[in-house]
């Protein structure tokens, strides 16, 4: 019972993980098209830095490695994996509730930004106040896949890591590659004394006329 909830819950940590990593390539993608309009559009060699664009590919960027270490963290159901994973996660978190705090409490929080030369965080702006019911169940959906794989992991977390037995063979060497996906536990050796074998064996030619 404990190993299919162990397995259940690693799938489901690694389809959030997937889903999140959309949203992370999504984001990238959207920075790489900033940046070829900005190319194509700029005046001069010395215009201004694109901040905005470089933001969005950072971190889309992240939100990709992030989830390639949640996967590893499924795969392994290693502690400090998961540990790692998802004080990410939480981070992560942290950062976009500031952000949204920013904007929906403060009036003048565009002054909290430096200006941008190619308009872009001014025409995301007008197509979320356009298409707001839309970006806000983007929003949630988003916050409550991130929300779920914390849980899932703290859930993996505690059931454990499989433990996993190898068939004992001749050659005394561990595999490589078992640290690093499974927990090996490795196989017990007894050594049983053979202390009658001998003497039984020299009473019999001692009996020997």
């Amino acid at each position: 019972m404990g190993r299919m909830a162990r397995s259940c819950t690693q799938s489901l940590l690694k389809a959030v993980n997937y889903a999140l990593g959309m949203f992370g390539v999504a984001m990238i993608l959207y920075a790489l098209w900033m940046f070829r309009v900005w190319l194509r559009d700029r005046e001069s060699d010395h215009a201004e830095t694109p901040w905005f664009t470089y933001t969005v590919l950072g971190f889309g960027v992240l939100v990709c490695l992030i989830t390639c270490s949640g996967h590893v963290a499924a795969e392994t159901a290693s502690g400090c994996c998961l540990y790692f994973y998802m004080v990410l996660v939480f981070l992560v978190c942290v950062f976009e509730g500031a952000v949204t705090a920013d904007v929906f409490l403060n009036s003048n929080w565009e002054e909290d930004f430096p200006e941008d030369p190619t308009e872009n965080l001014d025409k995301l702006k007008d197509f979320i106040k356009d298409n707001f019911d839309i970006c806000k169940w983007i929003g949630f959906t988003v916050v409550a896949l991130q929300g779920m794989s914390i849980l899932l992991a703290i859930i993996l977390k505690a059931l454990g890591p499989h433990h996993v037995r190898y068939y004992e063979s001749d050659d005394d060497y561990l595999p490589d590659r078992v640290p690093l996906l499974k927990n090996y536990v490795p196989h017990q050796s007894y050594v049983v004394s053979d202390q009658f074998g001998p003497k039984t064996r020299f009473s019999e030619f001692e009996n020997k006329p």
